[in-house]
């Protein structure tokens, strides 16, 4: 059982890479692409096994899609599979012994949400111009302030929120196995199992979060729509 809040890291051209994030990184991509290998290698018209598995979470990540993005959102659909996957099984990762989560570096989480409030600025600039830029001045320009501070905070919650779950499950989860007596595994066993579905959450609510951001910046106007 590793020592909690010590991490190995390396220097490298004046960078300081954590290696233990950098292998369960690399993990959790090669579990999403075998998922993806085993449901797609033998498609049929009635589903089995893998495809049963990926084609719900596609099918119901499309509704949602749907509802809040609109016809531009399907375009989107990839990353946002992509980003629901990649989260379930980075979460999932730390509930296995002698294994840590991507996901309780802030350093993970908070390149996440980075990308996302970068990408939601890129796709409005690309899909309204300077209509977007606009918004942040409405219903007055004082208001410039208050959206600035609002879009600030936006990667900042996303990241922390994701971060402090799964750290604090991954630990609690140690502090059982040392407390609790090799006779008693029904406490440890309880929360590993609140522990797999507040992981699920998570990735939900993270992949739902950035939805709604995309979805300000590609989702039509009314008026344009009429």
């Amino acid at each position: 059982m590793h020592e909690i809040g010590v991490r190995e890291t390396v220097n490298f051209l004046g960078l300081t890479f954590n290696i233990e994030t950098l292998k369960m990184t690399w993990l959790a991509m090669g579990i999403v692409i075998l998922v993806a290998c085993l449901a797609t290698r033998n498609l049929k018209a009635v589903p089995q096994g893998w495809q049963i598995f990926v084609e719900m979470i596609i099918e119901w990540l499309h509704s949602q899609i749907d509802a809040m993005m609109g016809r531009r959102g399907r375009a989107l659909a990839p990353l946002v599979v992509g980003l629901f996957m990649f989260l379930l099984a980075s979460n999932l990762i730390g509930l296995v012994p002698l294994m840590a989560s991507p996901t309780n570096d802030l350093n993970t989480t908070l390149g996440l949400a980075l990308f996302v409030v970068f990408l939601v600025h890129c796709l409005g600039l690309y899909f309204k111009g300077g209509h977007y830029i606009a918004h942040f001045f409405q219903p007055t320009p004082v208001f410039v302030i208050i959206n600035m501070i609002e879009e600030i905070a936006k990667p900042i919650t996303l990241a922390f929120r994701l971060f402090g779950n799964i750290l604090a499950g991954e630990i609690l989860i140690i502090v059982l196995l040392k407390l609790m007596p090799i006779w008693m595994p029904i406490p440890s066993v309880a929360w590993l199992a609140f522990s797999i579905f507040i992981s699920c959450v998570q990735a939900v609510i993270f992949t739902m979060l950035s939805m709604a951001y995309l979805a300000n910046a590609v989702r039509e106007d009314e008026h344009a729509e009429e």
